[in-house]
């Protein structure tokens, strides 16, 4: 989540311990805390008749409180004088600033916070002494400037730092040495090398939680990292290894994130994980890695190996991984031999496998029972067989989209066991009919760039639980859907039959109905009956059919009082749509 603060300007990441919103996260940028120190802030009670004295502040600041001087966004390109020797916090962010004077910033000896954000300010422009006297300062923001290197001493007193987005190539021992309070330290999208990051830069500072490394020019991983880190980024570097013991000491780390770099095999050492004992999260994603690493810590909750070379998945290299919940493998070199039976059996607590736009030529066989979502979609699949999905009970989400099914290799009894499937995507395959024995616990049922050519009852018979049914870009025509095949789809919100070859609206759709597609097929009448049974309807969707100026009967929205959507766009004619008078508006005829 990330929250912005009226006195800085600036957003704050919160680095979710939760590893599923991570999956969905990219890299976190750092920035300033809530506005340091606001919370304390003390107002005059209503009714009090004497007023406070009036503080100096700078010309065209604003000074909240005694202690607190925001100059943000002021286009300032002078550092600002009249500043209170009380202030406590101060923010100049968002400014054309491109030096520090010392004489101003020592006068500031009680800072805690100083914000310079996105500035201009080059390494000339901070005298090496301009943090000599600040010695109570607590978080510094210097991200978004034009700093070649780094300063050479920074307070001992500091907990926060973020550098982020300069220009630094050189940090020094008591730039981040030496301070024990330190808990972040932000370096991403800079230009560092190996080179210009000393082995002492950390030491005496053994309290760093989060070291952000990303974005850089490292060729490896630094040694002498604190021992005390939890998150670590690494990604978008140059990285091909990993020195042996460079992550000996980390035993607290819960994240690592090495994405996005050039690691092969020979740059990892069958130890070079082993001692993390409390890692829950590692991304290797995005490099070229031939086979999953060894010695992988068994507390790992996510395991991101998605586009690398991996063509082959060793049992024994995923043995003891039981806590292990997502194993991500997608754009991988995966054939038909790529998962052996059995090969993730041992991963007990499996909630989700990610095989996306791999070779895989069929499921992968005995999968560990608990697992909840198989994504499958861009592979090779071509049959699917009785048993196929029998160890899988609890399976919740399975996509097989765009694979190379086809109706007579869907066996009958395929998703029997799957009693608490919610979703089902078999999109993009060669399916001329629908499956049989679908699960009636589905809420979703993704049909769509398949070659359907007919719709009968029995395979939708006891789907009272499907709420989203999409049947787009077939071959549907009216007379191929059978008498009664919607009558059991009690549930069903939005159906999709766009792009097909239907000739006018299909007869007895669901009553739940909210939600109708019909655009992209041969439509050319709407009669006054097409929507009696659909009451709750709110969108209806016909562009780009062959409706002409009187093509839509006059009644036919009449009892439909929660339709707020209709869409004639792309048609011969411009349509003018009649709403029924309980709509909040009514739409203008629109042209083709």
């Amino acid at each position: 989540m990330v929250t912005r603060c009226p006195a800085w300007g600036h957003p704050e990441p919160s680095l979710n311990s939760q590893w599923l919103s991570l999956l969905l996260l990219p890299l976190l940028l750092p920035g300033p805390p809530p506005a340091l120190g606001m919370e304390d802030a003390s107002f005059p009670h209503l009714g009090e008749s004497s007023q406070p004295p009036p503080r100096a502040c700078p010309p065209r600041c604003s000074c909240p409180r005694a202690d607190t001087v925001d100059c943000a966004g002021l286009d300032l390109r002078v550092f600002p004088d009249n500043i209170t020797r009380a202030a406590q916090h101060l923010s100049l962010q968002n400014n054309q600033l491109q030096e520090l004077p010392y004489n101003e910033l020592s006068r500031l000896s009680g800072l805690r916070t100083l914000n310079l954000h996105n500035n201009l300010i080059s390494s000339e422009g901070l005298p090496d002494e301009a943090f000599e006297s600040l010695t109570q300062l607590q978080h510094i923001y210097v991200a978004h400037n034009k700093l070649s290197v780094a300063p050479q001493f920074l307070p001992r007193s500091l907990r926060v730092a973020d550098l982020a987005a300069n220009e630094v190539t050189e940090i020094f021992p008591l730039t981040f040495g030496e301070k024990p309070a330190l808990r972040s330290v932000y370096l991403h999208n800079n230009q560092l090398s190996n080179a210009g990051l000393p082995p002492d830069a950390f030491h005496g500072s053994q309290a760093v939680v989060t070291l952000s490394l990303s974005s850089n020019r490292l060729s490896y991983v630094p040694p002498s990292l604190p021992s005390s880190l939890e998150r670590l980024h690494l990604q978008n570097n140059l990285i091909s290894k990993v020195p042996r013991g460079a992550l000996s000491r980390q035993t607290h780390l819960r994240e690592l994130y090495l994405q996005h770099n050039q690691l092969t095999d020979s740059g990892l050492h069958a130890t070079t994980f082993s001692k993390l004992h409390g890692l829950e999260y590692l991304d290797l994603s995005h490099n070229q890695l031939a086979a999953v690493p060894a010695g992988l810590p068994h507390t790992l909750a996510v395991l991101h190996l998605g586009r690398n070379r991996i063509r082959w998945v060793e049992a024994a290299r995923l043995r003891g991984l039981r806590g292990l919940r997502y194993l991500l493998l997608q754009h991988n070199q995966l054939g038909a031999a790529g998962l052996p039976a059995g090969a993730l059996r041992p991963l007990r607590g499996l909630h989700t496998l990610h095989l996306y736009g791999n070779g895989l030529d069929r499921v992968p066989q005995a999968l560990p029972r608990r697992l909840r979502a198989l994504v499958l979609p861009h592979n090779r699949v071509t049959t699917l067989g009785a048993r196929d999905l029998a160890a899988t009970p609890g399976l919740a989400e399975l996509n097989l989209a765009y694979n190379r099914l086809a109706s007579a290799c869907v066996h009958r009894r395929a998703f029997r066991r799957l009693r608490a499937l919610r979703s089902l995507d078999l999109a993009g395959n060669q399916l001329t009919l629908l499956p049989s024995g679908l699960p009636a616990s589905l809420r979703t049922l993704r049909l769509q760039r398949n070659q359907l050519r007919a719709l009968e009852p029995e395979p939708l018979a006891g789907l009272d639980q499907l709420q989203e049914l999409c049947l787009a870009h077939n071959r549907l025509r009216v007379g191929d859907i059978g008498p009664g095949t919607w009558h059991e789809l009690q549930a069903l919100q939005v159906l999709d039959l766009s792009h097909n070859e239907l000739s006018f609206v299909p007869p007895d759709l669901p009553e739940a109905l909210e939600e109708l597609h019909l655009q992209g097929n041969r439509i050319s009448h709407v009669g006054p009956e097409a929507f009696l049974s659909t009451p709750r309807l709110r969108a209806l969707f016909l562009r780009a059919n062959r409706l002409h100026v009187t093509s839509i009967a006059p009644e036919a929205f009449l009892g439909l009082p929660h339709l707020r959507v209709v869409d004639t766009t792309g048609n011969p004619e411009p349509v003018l749509v009649q709403l029924p008078p309980t709509a909040p508006r009514r739409p203008r005829a629109e042209g083709p």
